[in-house]
């Protein structure tokens, strides 16, 4: 269970508090039911689990690192290039519609994989390195550490609050006019829009800039995929 291993009197930690300070990996998001995925709403806001019962109220410690893997549609081909989608347009808005707005909303980066063709599978070229990967995030979270030395509630940029964002997510006219237009045209919510600044500003940091430019705005705007309507033309 998602919440607590046990449902009596005194519930313990289920699987959100156990993954605290860790990633929790959710696969075939759309194929748990909404109810269950719901729970996951409070923690992801929050960083704590709340279960009332009778003896008394509990809390568990639950900040971690949500990752979860979905199809596109009941089929798996919807967008394929290759493959023909076989699902009316009513399963794939059924489908997609297992999953909140608000667990959309709290979920910064939507990030579509194609298809690997067998080319790339037996291809020998190598990849970056998984040590260079490292290198330059443990860099991005030491540079957070210095940004946010004295906030003992923000360690990274995730956990900015509104007075903070507003003091290390200032935009440009620009980059202001560019997140209005997203707003009005792919219908983001306020929660979306503090999302994307905060994504952003990572962005930004990973690129070593001190100011965020239209390109990281427009970079965190394409990660809300799952925002926006479908089309099935």
């Amino acid at each position: 269970m998602l919440v607590s291993s046990a449902a009596g009197t005194h519930p313990g930690p289920g699987e959100i508090s156990l993954a605290h300070n860790g990633v929790l990996f959710l696969d075939e998001l759309p194929e748990y039911r909404r109810s269950t995925l719901e729970v996951l709403r409070q923690p992801l806001e929050d960083g704590r689990v709340t279960i009332s019962r009778a003896a008394g109220t509990y809390n568990f410690s639950s900040k971690f690192l949500l990752v979860c893997a979905l199809n596109p549609c009941p089929c798996g081909f919807f967008g394929d290039p290759v493959r023909q989608c076989r699902c009316s347009p009513r399963q794939v808005e059924s489908y997609r519609a297992k999953i909140s707005g608000p667990l959309l909303d709290r979920i910064d980066l939507h990030v579509e994989v194609p298809q690997i063709d067998y080319k790339q599978l037996s291809s020998n070229e190598q990849g970056e390195p998984s040590a260079t990967v490292r290198s330059r995030v443990s860099s991005c979270r030491s540079l957070q550490g210095d940004r946010f030395e004295g906030i003992p509630e923000v360690r990274t940029n995730s956990d900015m609050g509104p007075k903070v964002m507003r003091q290390h997510c200032a935009v440009s006219a620009e980059c202001s006019l560019l997140l209005e237009q997203a707003m009005e045209q792919l219908n983001f919510s306020a929660r979306a829009h503090d999302r994307i600044l905060k994504v952003a500003r990572t962005i930004a940091d990973l690129a070593g800039a001190g100011e965020l430019s239209s390109d990281h705005v427009l970079e965190a705007i394409q990660y809300r995929s799952l925002d926006r309507k479908l089309s099935f033309s």
